[in-house]
């Protein structure tokens, strides 16, 4: 059966390797076939796996044309990035309204 294991090391890059694999292969037969842990350094027992954007098992079982995905943990939680983004927001406005001189 014919499976595909993604990684992407960072932003606007993916390792994708296209495998051959036999009827009943698993997740972490996957991953180890792909040889993607040993070339980023990955530690398998530390990693969320997902198949087409849903976490699974290493255990869960493949089927034909599965994607199997490696996610990489966050730097920063989604919440307090939003908050972030909203200050740095609310500062250009606040400067582009000293700039023109009326009140923001």
């Amino acid at each position: 059966m014919r499976v595909e294991v993604a990684y992407s090391p960072r932003a606007g890059e993916v390792d994708v390797v296209a495998l051959d694999l036999p009827a009943g292969a698993t997740v972490a037969d996957a991953l180890g076939a792909s040889g993607l842990l040993s070339k980023h350094g990955l530690e398998a027992a530390t990693l969320r796996l997902g198949v087409w954007g849903k976490v699974k098992e290493a255990t869960a079982p493949l089927r034909e044309r599965d994607r199997v995905e490696i996610y990489r943990p966050l730097k920063v939680d989604p919440k307090e990035a939003r908050r972030q983004r909203y200050k740095r927001h609310l500062e250009t406005v606040a400067a582009r309204a000293a700039a023109s001189g009326k009140k923001a």
